[in-house]
């Protein structure tokens, strides 16, 4: 067990990849720096998830960095004890798949976001992930403070784009700035506004049919 401090690094891109980590408490960002230096957010992790995984696949070199946005209770297991351990502890197993399913399904809609919606509807839905939102409808407050820089990351956008559409979202009533962020479900409106229909079966020769996004 490793207690990380708010800010601190847990690993470093291009360092050795050889353990995977389970993130027992707290948040964690996973980012990429481009070799211009451009860095870009592509992940935000909670609780009972785990990072640094592809080590199983034999990836020899971290492709991301890895850094606390909250204190955080992390358990570090090497290649070895993480298959020891799926092999011999069903629920663990269970769990470590069940991570593994939920992260591919959440690059693919990362993907469809990216190619298909304003970065509006991209700033909403990154806000209402990260306040978990979807419980019971309540106002859900973000625990880690995410600046709009880190927004503007994740979404693909600029700061001043992002403060543009946080204003907007607070005058709406979407969220609130009381200390912390809170997020309304009225901000689901935004995302489900106008959404990009993907065609299938007997349409999916068709050209995929995008409504026009929002301005």
């Amino acid at each position: 067990m490793l207690k990380f401090r708010k800010h601190q690094k847990i690993f470093d891109q291009g360092d050795a990849s050889d353990s995977v980590f389970y993130i027992r408490k707290g948040k964690v960002k996973l980012t990429v720096v481009s070799r211009l230096g451009k860095e870009a957010v592509i992940a935000i992790l909670g609780a009972d998830e785990f990072c640094g995984e592809a080590s199983l696949t034999g990836q020899l070199l971290r492709l991301s960095t890895a850094r606390a946005m909250t204190d955080c209770d992390i358990m570090k297991l090497s290649k070895a004890a993480m298959v020891n351990v799926t092999s011999s502890e069903p629920a663990f197993s269970e769990m470590f798949i069940e991570h593994l399913l939920m992260r591919t399904i959440r690059v693919e809609e990362d993907l469809v976001d990216q190619l298909f919606n304003s970065s509006e509807k991209r700033l909403a839905r990154a806000l209402l992930l990260l306040a978990n939102f979807g419980k019971d409808g309540q106002p859900q407050k973000i625990i880690a403070k995410i600046n709009q820089e880190t927004l503007a990351e994740m979404i693909g956008t600029t700061r001043s784009r992002v403060s543009h559409f946080m204003n907007k979202f607070r005058k709406l009533g979407f969220i609130d700035y009381n200390g912390h962020l809170e997020i309304h479900s009225s901000l689901l409106n935004v995302v489900l506004h106008d959404q990009p229909h993907i065609s299938t079966s007997s349409s999916a020769k068709k050209p995929v049919g995008l409504k026009r996004p929002l301005k």
